[in-house]
């Protein structure tokens, strides 16, 4: 299968978009478990569905989608789900200074669990990247590409220790930044 991706994806960066459509039908499943896997525990406004069809829109408008291989196109639709992400937390936030008021009555649910600050999340992961890009791009693909350790390092082309050791970095980093 992924020799047959790549191919699509060659021929969708030659000039026929409709393959790139079928890109999407074909990894349809896989990308709505990695959007499903990045949503907030108990997230309204924003479905598994709506991010990939979001990524989808964004993919097929404007300049063709410049994706190599199978790996490379995850890659590439990790952070771009990161920034669809980050574009919906700042119309949320936007909304609760007074963007989009809405009435809360004292008989609505507001138990849930708290999930990291998306934009908390896009502020410390754009710090890492000024100091230490290729361990951004480790959590890129890791958290919101849902990539393995070995398929970031043959991404990234480096050893799966190299990866690990830069993730421990990161994560101490991006824990450092959110606390």
């Amino acid at each position: 299968m992924g020799n047959e991706i790549t191919q699509l994806l060659e021929r969708a960066s030659a000039g026929e978009p409709a393959q790139l459509s079928e890109v999407f039908e074909r990894l349809y499943p896989e990308l709505r478990q990695i959007a499903a896997a990045r949503l907030r525990p108990g997230e309204r406004t924003l479905t598994p569905t709506m991010l990939v069809h979001e990524l989808y829109l964004r993919a097929t408008s404007g300049e063709p989608l410049s994706a190599s291989s199978r790996r490379h196109f995850f890659t590439t639709a990790a952070k771009a789900m990161r920034w669809i992400l980050v574009d919906h937390a700042r119309r949320r936030a936007a909304g609760k200074r007074g963007g989009d008021l809405l009435e809360v009555t004292l008989t609505d649910s507001l138990a849930g669990t708290p999930a990291p600050d998306v934009l908390g999340v896009h502020e410390a992961l754009e710090s890492l990247g000024e100091i230490a890009p290729q361990q951004r791009d480790i959590v890129e693909l890791h958290y919101f590409g849902g990539l393995e350790f070995a398929e970031i390092a043959a991404v990234l082309e480096v050893s799966e220790r190299t990866v690990y050791r830069q993730w421990q970095r990161a994560r101490a980093f991006l824990h450092a930044q959110l606390a």
